[in-house]
């Protein structure tokens, strides 16, 4: 059974990396993207689209906020959810206003990060 995309957007490379070899360990194909434009770029090409998107909000180029807007303008794409990662306190009229499943509070311990990431991606490759 092939394992299922999860799409991760964060501009610090060291948190793109490691959580997607978390990922990787546990039977997900982790997708890296530095901003929102590689993203989007990301998920127009070939390829299944990822069952999940852990976006980060503050990126160079492309932020967090407006690729949620682009990605909800294409019907093919909308649907796929977004759980926001950010070390911002006060974040809740934000994710209100991007319309996303949930949050995942930086620093994140590995089993809110693998939880939350079962929750929209059940059926993963992952043997436990």
């Amino acid at each position: 059974m092939p394992a299922h995309r999860v799409l991760v957007v964060d501009d610090d490379l060291e948190i793109r990396e490691s959580v997607m070899e978390i990922l990787e360990e546990h039977g997900y194909e982790p997708i890296g993207a530095k901003n929102g434009l590689e993203a989007l770029d990301k998920l127009r090409s070939s390829g299944p689209l990822p069952c999940l998107i852990l976006l980060d909000l503050m990126m160079p180029r492309m932020d967090g906020k407006a690729f949620r807007l682009a990605q909800l303008q294409h019907p093919e794409l909308a649907a796929i959810p977004v759980v926001v990662i950010s070390a911002f306190k006060d974040v809740t009229q934000t994710l209100q206003e991007m319309n996303v499943e949930d949050l995942l509070k930086k620093p994140f311990k590995l089993q809110e990060l693998l939880g939350l990431t079962r929750r929209y991606c059940p059926a993963s490759a992952e043997a436990c």
